[in-house]
């Protein structure tokens, strides 16, 4: 189903700064009766603009892929200098706290829902990527860093990095609703991946120092 994005960004009656860090401002906008995100580029520092406007560009393609997946923002404009989604009312997943079992069950239906469209999340480790909505069902936000497979491409590396996805939503179950995993969950549970190795031994050594003495981001980044 096509996305359908808007030619020119929301006007707000007001707004609310929910964050900001070096890949610009987020902004919880409200006007005629509704509320959306907007993600604001043009403070971005000069020498991080390619970047922050490759990541906003990223993320305005997946969503425009995933457009009518129940539990996934949908893209209202993108320009080269602001990202507007719709907002989806939730509490991150560290203040929600799922502790039904159906919170996990109905999760792990959106991760099939994402990767049947082509898309691997690769940040899903983050809990407030994952919202808890008003009735206790599950929402995914953040795609910044996602993975887009091609349509009709048959790739060892994308089964991966879904394998990947799974693992991490399975770690939040772990944490939050441990009775409820399965014999077949803690065995994948148990058995990690050459990448997640790899990641644990270097690449996330790395990536905290990018994010946290580079970028400043903190360890709530996505929240919003």
């Amino acid at each position: 189903m096509a996305s359908t994005t808007s030619t020119t960004p929301a006007s707000a009656t007001a707004s609310q700064v929910l964050k900001r860090d070096a890949f610009g401002a987020i902004h919880l906008c409200q006007g005629d009766d509704r509320q959306w995100i907007r993600r604001d580029l043009r403070q971005v520092r000069w020498w991080l603009r390619p970047l922050a406007g490759m990541a906003a560009a990223r993320e305005a393609r997946v969503l425009r892929r995933l457009d009518g997946i129940d539990g996934v923002p949908r893209l209202l404009h993108h320009s080269p200098a602001l990202l507007e989604r719709s907002h989806i009312a939730g509490l991150p997943m560290q203040e929600g706290r799922p502790v039904n079992p159906d919170y996990f069950r109905r999760a792990r239906h959106l991760l099939r829902a994402l990767h049947a469209r082509g898309v691997a999340h690769n940040d899903l480790a983050k809990e407030p990527n994952w919202l808890v909505r008003e009735d206790d069902t599950p929402a995914v936000i953040d795609f910044q860093i996602a993975t887009l497979r091609r349509p009709g491409c048959r790739s060892r590396w994308f089964r991966l990095l879904m394998r990947e996805d799974l693992r991490h939503l399975l770690k939040h179950k772990r944490m939050y609703c441990p009775q409820a995993l399965t014999p077949v969950e803690k065995r994948l549970l148990a058995s990690s991946s050459w990448l997640s190795r790899a990641w644990r031994r270097s690449g996330k050594r790395f990536y905290n120092w990018l994010t946290r003495r580079v970028l400043r981001w903190q360890d709530n980044e996505g929240r919003g």
